[in-house]
């Protein structure tokens, strides 16, 4: 099965070595699979990005149910800015994408409860192998030195996005300021692809955290 952006983005927050979706890697998380939405609508030439802001494109909408719905939510017409499509519906994001992982076998789903008190879900990976394989891939963008525009948008967006949100299962405070040169190169490129998101997504998500905000796994 071939993961979209979306779904990849939900499992890399995943921190294989303690099997769980840690409290601090699930705030903005929300944003983050719309960003990745949007990436793929910005790739497919489905939306147009000038200025800050970002109009629908006509076209056949997306087969993927989550892209397809983040799609219909921007204007047809008159653009507007890119933060409230990021922001306003990303405590909708995560279920819709949970249940397609589930549905494909990527995810288990029980009920539980936080601190013995309040009812939650508790989602295990199905293939951790899968998913360090995946950090290890998103870590190798950076690394490894390449021209960044020679990378293909999809793997641009995971190495931008998950410095963006500062996801610890896949890069360390200390080792974003180590490479920091390197992501910013990253980030520029793919704000010449997708202007105006990556903005977007590291507002939002520094506006979630500043309150704690977070949905579950």
């Amino acid at each position: 099965m071939t993961l979209t952006l979306p779904q990849q983005l939900y499992l890399l927050c995943y921190t294989v070595d303690k099997a769980k979706f840690q409290l601090d890697n699930l705030q903005g998380r929300g944003q983050l699979l719309r960003a990745g939405a949007l990436t793929e609508l910005a790739r497919d030439g489905l939306l147009s990005a000038r200025g800050g802001k970002v109009v629908r494109k006509p076209g056949k909408a997306p087969d993927d149910s989550f892209t397809a719905a983040v799609w219909g939510d921007l204007p047809d017409s008159k653009p507007k800015g890119w933060l409230q499509f990021v922001h306003n519906k990303a405590h909708t994001a995560e279920t819709p994408v949970r249940d397609q992982l589930s549905a494909a076998g990527e995810v288990a789903v029980s009920r539980g409860k936080v601190i013995a008190l309040f009812p939650a879900n508790r989602v295990t990976v199905a293939h951790p192998d899968k998913v360090r394989v995946l950090q290890e891939q998103v870590r190798a963008t950076v690394l490894n030195g390449a021209d960044p525009a020679s990378i293909p948008l999809e793997e641009l967006a995971m190495a931008v996005f998950a410095a963006e949100l500062e996801v610890t299962c896949v890069w360390s405070r200390g080792e974003l300021r180590t490479h920091k040169r390197a992501l910013k190169a990253l980030a520029t490129r793919f704000d010449e692809s997708v202007p105006g998101l990556r903005k977007a997504l590291r507002n939002s998500y520094l506006s979630s955290r500043a309150v704690g905000g977070g949905w579950s796994a």
